[in-house]
């Protein structure tokens, strides 16, 4: 029988502390240390002004990567692949590579503020992202073409999106937590990573947006535990994704010359929007944020001139994605009168909240 003991999202330092921005504060200044002296020994400054124009739109994607579940590729990944061109495999691998560094940048900052994180789950599906991201980069994204990438990363987002102007009001109103079993989450977490895990390998993106939809239908998470837990699992995925295609010798120089514009913009905008998102309204960044993602979807449609069967698969993708969220809601509503929830008002105080039908635990006489 699973334990079902209760437990809150933990934060990612040390309880008696309030958080520094020392550790943050060195992990910039040696990225710039070591940015700067590849840029001056390599003579690569005509690179970097070549390649501004993925730098200036990273400018924006940095702020979402850091402020939202998206990763930074959801912007880089587009501006590439249908405004410049590239294709859609150069898009997925400089995704991972710019979220490589703006991504871990952010996560190093909700560790160093002291975040709250579902680490319950979180820390089965990055376990289980290091299986699907390095199998999805050598068995199966080398057998899918380039339009069926875009296509992928469309449906994916669009999908996302919708999902989020349909739940808009229950999204943004939550607070904390279910309280669910270990068990159940050891379970939904590395499942979460397979599946996640190979999408980020194919798209450069997805395991985010899977374990942020699961924490927001299922766990009925607060988004200042979800927006964060989905950063952090896609901090790491970018990582495995861009050493496991580095490795397997699919990455091109391309790829080199826009990270290196990139980089110095995304390693400071990612952790501005993780700050952000807490001090400014929900529901506008969440309306913009899903208003990005239906219209890429429509920009794909109609850039690549998908008709026939590849506009009807791409549809019913978004559909099915939508029908799998519904159920989702409908497994976290189930869930939501079983089980307590767990609310942090002020992020050090626990209050527990019984579901209805659910008898208070007994208290100790006085």
């Amino acid at each position: 029988m699973p334990d079902t003991h209760h437990r809150k999202p933990e934060p990612s330092a040390d309880p008696g502390s309030s958080g520094s921005l020392r550790p943050f504060l060195i992990w910039l200044g040696s990225f710039y240390s070591l940015w700067l002296a590849l840029v001056v020994l390599g003579s690569l400054w005509p690179m970097i002004t070549e390649h501004w124009p993925i730098a200036a739109a990273m400018a924006a994607g940095s702020y979402f990567a850091g402020s939202t579940p998206m990763g930074g590729g959801s912007v880089g990944f587009p501006v590439l692949v249908l405004l410049l061109g590239e294709s859609a495999a150069l898009g997925r691998d400089f995704s991972l590579a710019v979220q490589s560094v703006g991504m871990v940048s952010a996560a190093v900052f909700i560790f160093a503020t002291r975040r709250p994180l579902e680490w319950s789950l979180l820390k089965w599906a990055m376990i289980g992202s290091l299986a699907g991201v390095p199998l999805g980069a050598a068995f199966i994204a080398p057998l899918v073409g380039d339009l069926q990438i875009k296509l992928l990363f469309a449906v994916i987002w669009c999908s996302f999106g919708l999902m989020n102007l349909i739940k808009l009001k229950g999204i943004v109103n939550a607070q904390g937590i279910t309280a669910t079993s270990t068990s159940l989450d050891r379970e939904i977490g590395l499942l979460i990573g397979l599946l996640g895990g190979v999408a980020t390998s194919i798209t450069g993106v997805g395991i985010d947006m899977i374990l942020y939809a699961t924490l927001v239908l299922v766990y009925r998470s607060d988004l200042k535990i979800a927006v964060p837990t989905s950063v952090v699992a896609m901090a790491f995925a970018s990582l495995v994704g861009f050493i496991s295609h580095a490795a397997l010798g699919n990455v091109s120089a391309e790829v080199f010359g826009h990270w290196i514009a990139a980089a110095p913009i995304v390693v400071v905008g990612a952790p501005i929007g993780a700050w952000v998102v807490n001090k400014i309204p929900r529901t506008p960044t969440m309306l913009v944020v899903s208003g990005l993602c239906v219209g890429q979807f429509v920009w794909t449609i109609f850039n690549q001139h998908v008709v026939g069967v590849w506009l009807i698969a791409a549809l019913a993708g978004v559909v099915v994605f939508n029908g799998f969220f519904h159920l989702m809601h409908k497994a976290g509503g189930r869930m939501g009168a079983t089980h307590q929830r767990l609310i942090e008002p002020d992020d050090t105080e626990v209050t527990i909240l019984d579901p209805p039908g659910i008898d208070p635990p007994n208290q100790p006489m006085a």
